[in-house]
């Protein structure tokens, strides 16, 4: 009965995302329990309560680059788009280029880039950024950089991670 229902909301979700959620569909159909387990991560993704868009969306672009190379980056950046983030802040994040964004997105950046990939170097910019966005934007901050994992590892999980693709600004 719920099966129509879901295959809508899924079609909805692709159009609104630009990308395929055939991963979804898949999970949905092997196990439809596990599925909607899955989907109660949405709300904890898209949690953003004190934090500005744009270091929230820097965050998940920085954190998800480094998870995925496909279509979890595309949805990011559509996501991003949609709230209304400058191209040229999307294009500099996209393309890594950190030294071409404002200070405290800068900072954001590669603090999110320091987190995703266990270097060690998010302490030089933890105490900068609690000066700029608070305990609580921090908090914001790592809840991002963190379920950003969640997605591209389900995927890759259940075999349907997708090869390197360009990233488009135009959606």
């Amino acid at each position: 009965m719920l099966g129509p229902i879901v295959r809508w909301k899924l079609g909805s979700a692709e159009k609104e995302l630009g990308v395929s959620l055939d991963y979804l569909r898949h999970l949905y159909a092997v196990a439809p329990d596990a599925f909607h387990q899955f989907r109660k991560v949405t709300p904890l993704a898209a949690y953003r309560k004190q934090l500005p868009a744009a270091p929230y969306h820097v965050a998940r672009i920085a954190a998800t680059k480094h998870e995925d190379c496909g279509t979890c980056v595309q949805i990011v950046v559509n996501m991003a788009k949609a709230d209304g983030i400058e191209a040229d802040v999307l294009r500099a994040a996209v393309d890594g280029r950190p030294a071409d964004l404002p200070e405290s997105l800068a900072d954001v950046y590669r603090f999110a880039e320091a987190v995703a990939s266990a270097s060690g170097d998010e302490d030089q910019y933890r105490d900068r950024l609690k000066q700029v966005f608070g305990e609580d934007g921090l908090a914001e901050l790592a809840m991002a950089i963190a379920v950003c994992r969640v997605y591209p590892a389900m995927k890759r999980a259940l075999g349907f991670a997708t090869s390197c693709s360009r990233v488009t600004l135009d959606v």
